[in-house]
């Protein structure tokens, strides 16, 4: 039996998960987590062979959750269930530490083997991602210009994006204000933005936020 915990931050997908999962035989949902600080401390203690998480949760998320997360419990693999598309977003995840990474728009039957695949210690990624990591990443850097930024950029671009501010941004991230500062203006710099609004509209075209 397959122990499974679930960290996403919408109740409802959390809900769907679990009546698509009950029909499994070999999986059991054992857990579940609503924000990047809630799956840290749950993870400390957790009996589970498998961890589910969505990159995009309030709080701590993104790569540097899931670094936090395998540096803390390397005997559990970590599955990513996420909303990003993007080949750049499923290589920050695996050099982060995941071993698996699928869409959320996935079959059910994909999910299940992705599930099954890293519980066993394997390691899974979409096929129509997997085929953007390996035949077009010129293209794929071509067409992302935020694929150049770090990891705690690309964090601070998309809160940014979803209008927190500088002060929200390190409680969050759990960072100085004089470093999210200093993040903000790199990624300004880097991404050729003069404004605000620049930034939402670039975010929201190439699905950054939620």
């Amino acid at each position: 039996m397959i122990r499974l915990w679930i960290a996403d931050d919408h109740a409802i997908v959390r809900q769907g998960l679990k009546q698509i999962l009950s029909l499994a035989t070999d999986i059991q949902v054992v857990g579940e987590s609503v924000n990047g600080s809630d799956v840290l401390g749950a993870m400390r203690q957790a009996d589970c062979d498998l961890l589910m998480l969505d990159m995009d949760m309030p709080g701590i998320g993104g790569a540097d959750l899931i670094a936090r997360l395998t540096n803390q419990r390397p005997d559990i693999p970590l599955l990513v269930l996420t909303m990003y598309s993007e080949a750049h977003m499923a290589n920050r995840a695996i050099k982060a530490g995941a071993s698996g990474y699928v869409t959320k728009d996935c079959e059910t039957q994909m999910l299940l083997a992705a599930i099954r695949k890293v519980a066993a210690r394997g390691h899974f990624i979409a096929p129509e991602l997997a085929e953007q990591m390996l035949f077009r990443p010129v293209v794929q850097a071509g067409n992302a210009p935020h694929a150049e930024l770090s990891d705690r950029q690309l964090d601070v671009l998309r809160l940014l994006a979803r209008g927190l501010s500088v002060n929200d941004i390190a409680a969050q991230l759990a960072i100085s204000d004089k470093t999210v500062s200093t993040h903000k203006s790199r990624l300004m710099e880097k991404l050729n933005f003069s404004s605000m609004s620049e930034l939402v509209r670039y975010a929201v075209f190439h699905k950054l936020v939620g």
